[in-house]
């Protein structure tokens, strides 16, 4: 699991949080699958443990994580792929912004923008 973070202003718990979320909802995380200990990740990321667990937590919270005392954290059996026509449209939008030197910040206000009206 590849978790990289940006001084992009977002906090870190966040961008632990979405690019996990992302990785399930893409299916590269399935159901069942074991994530790095809190600890684990936190030394990885060269941060500390208490944001590590604020963002599993989250996901926790949101139903996409199980943790159990023995068996550490998984992906939830209720945490489910995102249907291929809509990540074939999301990786068509992130390389058109890309390639249109689109920021994500902007390219998210757009999509909300449409989303809201559509």
């Amino acid at each position: 699991m590849i978790i990289t973070l940006s001084d992009s202003g977002t906090p870190i718990v966040d961008q632990i949080r979405d690019q996990i979320l992302g990785l399930i909802t893409s299916g590269l995380l399935s159901a069942g699958q074991k994530l790095p200990s809190v600890r684990q990740l936190a030394n990885d990321l060269g941060i500390a443990p208490g944001t590590v667990a604020k963002a599993y937590t989250a996901l926790e919270g949101e139903g996409f994580l199980v943790t159990r005392i023995g068996s550490g954290t998984r992906v939830s059996a209720n945490g489910s792929a995102t249907p291929g026509a809509v990540l074939s449209a999301a990786t068509h939008l992130v390389k058109t912004s890309k390639s249109e030197a689109v920021e994500l910040d902007e390219t998210i206000r757009i999509l909300r923008a449409i989303w809201s009206t559509s």
